[in-house]
């Protein structure tokens, strides 16, 4: 199949956005039985999702889905990404029993598919990959047949922690590239565009039956070929699965919005990564790394 025509096309950087944001990314507030559960679970155990902490857009309906994503290490971040809500700082010393705690509330909601992800945590020697591993060995332990899905920091390129990782086998392990070359210094000062790929690629040599998973936020002022090669470089990395959603600014000290992308783009890029060789692609102006993640499972038939 030939590919769609890789032109530059979209609102210039330099154009103003709207002052409002567009009614497509309207959202109806959260509430309602499940979400009161979870929220009071998350709690009780001493747990954090990235869910409340990145302020995600999308925290009623997955909670009132019961799928949520949990962040482990703690809520203080060791980097400082000027695109992301999580606090960072110093953060508290390691939890050893947080994987046991997780894994309960996992089996107190009875879920079919986990998503676990972290802060970063540059202060530990492996970054805290043996907490990712802990946490798919007491998932499986009380759940066998649940799917694990971790949503892992770059390690600082160890291929000792990302091992670690790997021999947890996890169903889908997932890294971010989150932005195009130009701006990583801009929006990820701690993190290193090839390093990221990198990782992804290595997850792959040291296990090729892993399902492999990234994703990109669309709006931080790249043009469009960029967004285009990302997807490229991610796809030669042999990534499986890609995400594709609008960035939001979480605050005005964050990186404002370059642009925002309309939902006819979006479809675009879903079509040229289908035609790019992607397992499975999800893309729209709502979503992020995690979004409808039970449903990509089926989609890519992991």
């Amino acid at each position: 199949m030939e590919l769609v025509q890789l032109t530059s096309r979209g609102r210039p950087v330099s154009e103003p956005v709207p002052p409002r944001k567009p009614a497509w990314l309207k959202v109806k507030a959260p509430g309602g039985r499940n979400y009161a559960g979870i929220r009071h679970l998350m709690r009780e155990l001493k747990l954090n999702t990235v869910c409340e902490e990145a302020h995600c857009p999308n925290i009623g309906e997955c909670w009132e889905h019961k799928a949520a994503t949990f962040m482990i290490l703690g809520d203080v971040c060791t980097r400082n990404c000027s695109y992301c809500a999580v606090a960072h700082g110093t953060p508290d010393p390691y939890d050893a029993e947080e994987p046991v705690r997780l894994a309960e509330a996992v089996a107190a909601m009875g879920l079919e598919h986990v998503v676990i992800t972290s802060v970063d945590r540059d202060d530990l020697f492996h970054g805290g990959a043996e907490a990712f591993a802990g946490c798919v060995v007491e998932i499986r332990r009380r759940l066998p047949d649940s799917s694990v899905e971790l949503l892992i920091p770059d390690f600082k390129g160890s291929d000792a922690a990302l091992g670690i990782v790997v021999d947890a086998r996890p169903d889908i392990l997932n890294h971010n590239l989150e932005t195009i070359e130009r701006l990583y210094r801009v929006a990820r000062p701690g993190g290193r565009y090839r390093r990221a790929l990198r990782l992804l690629r290595r997850a792959k040599e040291m296990d090729p039956t892993m399902v492999t998973k990234s994703g990109l936020m669309c709006g931080l002022g790249e043009d469009w070929d960029e967004l285009l090669q990302a997807m490229r470089d991610l796809r030669e990395q042999d990534v499986d699965i890609l995400t594709l959603g609008q960035y939001l600014r979480p605050s005005g000290g964050h990186l404002p919005v370059a642009r925002y992308y309309a939902p006819e783009e979006f479809a675009e890029l879903r079509e040229i990564g289908r035609q790019l060789g992607y397992r499975h692609v999800e893309a729209g102006p709502l979503v992020r790394s995690s979004y409808h993640a039970w449903e990509q499972v089926q989609r890519a038939a992991v």
